[in-house]
């Protein structure tokens, strides 16, 4: 758009001295895009930082994120409107059409990676090293899953697609006693940020520390009975860190974790088995909401025995 200087159409004798002044069209659209991509951003943030330090449910966060990311998907367009008019006419915008790509990139870039996963892994919910006779859950409340589907498949199916997708994923066998691998495993569980929540088949002795000034017992405590004295025996104390380990029974524990920077939550049981001189400890980790895990059940399992090993270094069977 030109126009020419007042002056110089005022004065015909300073024609010599008019100018011709530029002005830019403006790309409504690209500015449009930049708000609506800021928006679309924000809820996305939000919605990740109330479901990993809040109360918002993995449910009602999914919703967001997809609301987020449509949101987003409609700015695509207006910037790339944006952009074209920039490069047509030369159109003011063009910085404001980059920004609202960048804004609507974080949304729509996480709902994309998820697809992706949602299509390559298998369609799994749990996976578990031992897939004949699996770690039962001591407790498993339901979870309302709202709009999220729900398990279908049979368990027959569910080990052909476990088997197909991780063969590695198996559980481990060392070369010590229950008590020994029992400590291993819960300094793998602090390390792998899981919280035990339940157990079954440990005895937790309850020690009691002597009062100050207190002098030991006796060997024999005596009691009388008029006036016969008659020794009685002392039970015997109890060992810290004692485990009721008979043949026939297991010991479990379950717990719960978080993935770290999204907050979903996944269900984990640990087994312990002994068997003459050697422990046997396999995993089952499950994912709380919805009928797909996206791999990361397989992913907890796995970093959780390897820390497991890295804490039982040496003792390690196969």
């Amino acid at each position: 758009m030109f126009y020419t200087d007042r002056h110089a159409v005022a004065n015909p004798g300073a024609a010599n001295s008019m100018t011709i002044r530029y002005v830019r069209p403006v790309s409504h659209s690209a500015y449009a895009a930049r708000r609506i991509g800021l928006a679309a951003l924000v809820l996305f943030v939000l919605a990740v930082l109330a479901h990993r330090f809040g109360p918002l449910r993995t449910p009602d966060f999914l919703a967001l994120v997809l609301m987020s990311a449509a949101i987003a998907a409609a700015v695509v367009p207006l910037a790339l409107v944006g952009l074209i008019r920039l490069w047509q006419k030369g159109a003011e915008g063009g910085m404001a059409s980059a920004k609202a790509l960048v804004y609507a990139g974080v949304p729509l870039g996480f709902v994309a990676a998820g697809a992706a996963l949602y299509l390559t892994r298998p369609p799994l919910n749990e996976v578990s090293t031992d897939l004949e006779d699996v770690p039962p859950f001591l407790s498993r409340p339901q979870y309302d899953q709202q709009w999220l589907a729900t398990v279908t498949t049979t368990r027959a199916a569910e080990r052909q697609a476990q088997l197909a997708a991780y063969p590695g994923l198996a559980g481990r066998r060392y070369e010590g006693a229950l008590d020994r691998v029992l400590q291993g495993v819960e300094a793998a569980a602090i390390s792998a940020r899981i919280d035990i929540t339940d157990r079954k088949g440990v005895e937790l002795p309850e020690l009691q520390d002597a009062l100050p000034g207190q002098e030991p017992q006796p060997d024999e405590a005596v009691a009388e009975v008029g006036e016969v004295p008659i020794p009685l025996p002392r039970p015997e104390p109890a060992l810290p860190g004692m485990v009721a380990s008979l043949a026939d029974q297991d010991v479990l524990l379950q717990g719960e974790t978080e993935t770290l920077v999204l907050g979903l939550p996944f269900d984990i049981v640990i087994r312990l088995r002994e068997d003459v001189e050697t422990t046997f400890v396999d995993v089952r980790v499950a994912s709380r909401y919805g009928a797909h895990d996206l791999g990361m059940s397989a992913e907890i399992a796995e970093d959780f025995l390897d820390r497991l090993d890295a804490e039982l270094l040496g003792i390690a069977g196969g």
